[in-house]
């Protein structure tokens, strides 16, 4: 009985010494860029190659990009705290049916994912994701997760964040992006290394139409102006 007190008192000294780690490394990274994600490690040693990424803050970003993301990919961004409980629950009954665990994440949770986590739909990801979603949104403002989002979000095989995929798909700054080249960059995130922002497949043109009318509904750059 001794014994398994403390293996107990060990384990539980462990996940709280992980925890404060964890908690830090956030708090961190509020105030510094992360050097590097957990995604692009992965990219740069299945590749053996290095990545395109430069960082900029979000002043240097058109208002037009984190509207189009919002409008693609999770339109309740301002107003939830790192997760979507409707969307969770719809995908949670989907994966039960049958169907691969997919959707769901909002923007906090994929950039904790991108961050610290691999690629993959089983529910232990899924709930390390959460639970980092929920650090993110407690440690962070909702404008240091977007600029985070924005520069760490793959845009294109080896090409993170928006600044290197403005310059790799379109020849300018991120600064420069219009609505219409914002609205194409947010397109293929669901799947980078397949979709192709510089030519859009008839697929993505019509993600492209419709995330455009999404950002109008939204109401347009009005939505972000906290951001600036």
């Amino acid at each position: 009985m001794t014994l398994l007190k403390a293996a107990c008192r060990w384990v539980a000294l462990l996940f709280l010494a992980g925890l404060l780690l964890i908690s830090l490394t956030l708090l961190l990274f509020r105030y510094i860029n992360p050097p590097t994600t957990a995604f692009i490690l992965t990219w740069q040693i299945e590749n053996r190659t290095g990545v395109e990424q430069e960082w900029v803050p979000l002043e240097d970003i058109s208002p037009w990009m984190p509207l189009a993301v919002i409008a693609s990919e999770d339109q309740r961004f301002l107003e939830h705290w790192g997760l979507d409980l409707d969307a969770i629950a719809t995908a949670v009954d989907a994966f039960r049916e049958g169907d691969s665990l997919r959707g769901a994440s909002t923007i906090t949770q994929q950039t904790a994912k991108n961050l610290f986590l691999w690629s993959g739909r089983s529910y232990f990801r899924k709930g390390l994701e959460a639970a980092l979603a929920l650090g993110l949104e407690g440690l962070w403002s909702k404008r240091r997760i977007m600029e985070v989002y924005l520069n760490v979000a793959e845009f294109g095989p080896g090409i993170y964040g928006v600044e290197a995929a403005s310059r790799a798909h379109f020849g300018i700054k991120a600064s420069q992006l219009t609505a219409e080249q914002a609205a194409r960059l947010a397109a293929v995130l669901p799947n980078p290394r397949v979709y192709n922002a510089a030519a859009p497949s008839d697929y993505i043109w019509r993600r492209v139409s419709w995330i455009r009318a999404q950002m109008g509904q939204l109401g347009g750059r009005d939505l972000v102006r906290r951001f600036y």
